[in-house]
């Protein structure tokens, strides 16, 4: 055969890659391939260690007889292969939870063979799924879970807490209902902040709670530096956990309460002046650390302190976490049997916490179980705002302000005679020095106000804007108590 009697390779590759794999794209319009008949996709142009499409297109080539090609007939087919895919339909990726059919959600397993656990409504069961159904993203932060135990009778929620050190029955049930959060693809859940002395086994307990949805290679990390390296680490894997953390900078802080709630972040392509990159993250977090200093109220409202106690009796590390794995097997399948009975429950939505979706799932797990979660979830959210309030002079002004009103009583300034009001309250007749941080114009005091808002709000204390004739106004007013007949009854 003459060489122009050839196909030329980047057509024999083509060929090839559209006759064994699945190329779509997402909304971002990143391509993506999906060998037939299995649930992972990787992006085409990705030269990550953890295995790209060009590496598996290359040995598929390769065993199934068609030789060896060079880099440019692959980028070449590759080329042509992305610009086809791009007329495609639109299809989302998933990192290790995914929204099914019929409400069912999946949670990926990180076996080579693609089998994922499907929590539908009535149980759940070990199933490869239809990649038209879902399409799971791996990376190097995907670690294997074991396939998960059928009938435990829910003793393998027994065997975790048992090697954890929470202080408390209440704390043991917001982790287990925050396990659970982490199985939902759209239900944000606060970030859980374990605390204690010094040898509670914060990092240990830190560890199980994340090993348990991420697999035993999970493991926690330092706080980056800088927000492009946090985000990074956020978007490749499913739950964040951040070790022994000290302090809580501004910026810290900030890009916690996106990473709970969600948020999106945009920069530019590389070597590109008008392309951008797209970023949307929304993942569990996990903080352990013996105290973080003063914490900012927006960030309160995202926490859930669990707090550790030190062990009675000591074992090695290389004991506890052989026990941890043989038993792993165990505790997912009963963490799997609560999902299904708790989703199935049927309670109100608290309207009165900013975590909603959490509030509502604390509220399900205790029509479930009969437990208490609701009520240490508010009881904690109560402590964060004594935190929040002991760390802020700002905030216990306000409050010794409120103190000397009657209840009901309002009062209105402008921000400008409020700051001349508060200062001269917090300095008090021996003049003492304003602390560093103290607002210094109306507008400041004005902002640190609508951030202490939620807080002082749960301290009997309304502040509210407005405008007349004249002016903007703050208006402070002390909550009435309610009457006895006009409380809720205890449940």
């Amino acid at each position: 055969m003459s060489d122009d009697d050839k196909t030329p390779a980047r057509e024999v590759i083509a060929d090839y890659a559209q006759q064994h794999f699945r190329y779509f794209r997402t909304a971002d319009g990143t391509v993506f391939a999906q060998k037939n008949g299995h649930p992972v996709a990787r992006p085409i142009r990705s030269q990550g260690t953890s295995g790209s499409h060009r590496q598996e297109l290359m040995v598929g080539l390769f065993n199934d007889g068609y030789g060896v090609f060079n880099g440019t007939a692959l980028k070449e087919a590759l080329d042509l292969i992305e610009a086809l895919a791009m007329s495609k339909d639109v299809q989302p990726v998933h990192i290790r939870v995914a929204p099914g059919f019929d409400g069912a959600t999946w949670l990926d397993l990180g076996r080579s063979d693609g089998q994922s656990v499907r929590i539908h409504p009535t149980g759940w069961d070990i199933l490869t799924p239809d990649p038209q159904e879902v399409c799971w993203r791996r990376t190097q932060l995907t670690g294997e879970l074991p396939l998960p135990a059928k009938d435990t009778d829910g003793k393998g929620i027994d065997l975790l807490l048992r090697l954890c050190n929470f202080a408390t029955a209440e704390t043991e049930c917001l982790a287990i209902v925050w396990l659970i959060g982490c199985l939902g693809p759209s239900v944000p859940v606060p970030a859980p902040f374990l605390t204690g002395p010094q040898g509670a086994g914060k990092s240990t307990g830190g560890r199980m709670l994340v090993r348990v949805i991420e697999g035993m290679s999970a493991d926690l990390r330092r706080a980056p530096k800088d927000e492009e390296n946090l985000i990074a680490a956020v978007a490749a894997g499913w739950v964040t956990a951040l070790d022994n953390l000290s302090h809580l900078a501004v910026d810290l802080s900030d890009l916690m309460c996106c990473i709970v709630t969600g948020a999106e972040t945009i920069k530019r392509a590389l070597y590109t002046d008008g392309d951008v990159v797209r970023a949307r993250y929304r993942r569990p977090l996990l903080l352990t650390g013996i105290d973080v200093g003063v914490i900012r109220p927006d960030l309160a409202e995202r926490l859930l302190p669990l707090r550790l106690e030190r062990p009675r009796v000591r074992r090695t590390e290389a004991e506890l976490w052989t026990e941890f794995e043989e038993i792993l097997p165990v505790v997912l399948g009963s963490l799997l049997d609560l999902t299904v009975k708790v989703r199935a429950a049927e309670a109100d939505i608290p309207t009165d916490l900013r975590m909603a979706d959490f509030a509502h799932l604390c509220a399900q797990f205790d029509a479930a179980t009969g437990l208490g979660a609701l009520n240490a979830y508010r009881a904690s959210l109560d402590d964060l705002n004594d935190d929040v309030i002991e760390g802020d002079l700002l905030a216990q002004t306000v409050l010794k302000h409120a103190a000397g009103l009657t209840a009901g009583s309002e009062m209105r300034m402008t921000s400008s005679g409020w700051l001349q009001y508060l200062t001269g309250l917090y300095t008090g007749e021996d003049c003492r020095p304003l602390p560093k941080g103290w607002p210094t114009t109306g507008k400041v005091l004005s902002d640190r106000l609508k951030r202490l808002q939620p807080t002082l709000a749960a301290r009997d204390v309304l502040i509210d804007w407005g405008r007349t004739k004249e002016g903007r106004y703050i208006e402070m007013t002390r909550r009435p108590t309610p009457l006895p007949h006009q409380q809720e009854p205890m449940l």
